[in-house]
């Protein structure tokens, strides 16, 4: 389903948008990936409506059959991008697993501010996007997806996420999509 509104207390969720990952590569341009989403985090603070900033810096315990290469990142590799243009007043969330509700307290902080609805954009469309995006469906957010402001590792995977997975749990569309309601709401 297209976008077709937003809640007046609609918040931004930025997954994973840090100096390592974004060096990785990607199936769709990082620059455009980042000029939407920086696009979309002006918007929402422009109307004074929540960004929140998310970052993972290690991964979660346990065993996989795919090895993993890092539990704890190298210096730096954590970092939010600076041209997300980080903001005093903007929320940033530390995780280590996947999705960022999981011990974090990003519902508790969402909840207190009234928000109803996430729009979600970032890396990995197939991981920590879908991840979060499946959390808050699970807590009662209304989801929204920038589809042009995220992007993945895997062609397939990211196929996968926003044509079978994001239309059952939200509504999907582009950053500029997101922004024109933005600014019909106004």
């Amino acid at each position: 389903m297209a976008v077709t509104t937003l809640d007046s207390k609609t918040a931004l969720i930025v997954i994973d948008l840090q100096k390592g990952i974004v060096s990785l590569s990607s199936v769709h341009p990082m620059d455009g990936v980042v000029k939407h989403v920086t696009a979309l985090a002006s918007a929402f603070r422009k109307r004074g409506l929540p960004v929140v900033l998310v970052n993972v810096a290690g991964g979660a315990p346990g065993r996989t059959e795919q090895p993993r290469n890092h539990r704890e990142f190298p210096p730096g590799w954590a970092d939010l991008i600076p041209e997300l243009n980080q903001q005093p007043q903007d929320h940033v969330v530390t995780k280590r697993t996947p999705g960022a509700f999981t011990n974090t307290g990003l519902v508790e902080h969402l909840r207190s501010s009234g928000i109803t609805q996430v729009v979600i954009v970032g890396v990995a469309t197939s991981n920590g996007v879908e991840a979060t995006a499946r959390q808050a469906y699970e807590f009662g957010f209304n989801i929204t997806f920038a589809t042009d402001a995220m992007t993945d590792r895997d062609a397939e995977a990211h196929s996968y996420s926003i044509t079978r997975i994001f239309p059952r749990i939200g509504e999907t569309g582009t950053a500029k999509e997101v922004i024109d309601l933005l600014e019909k709401s106004a």
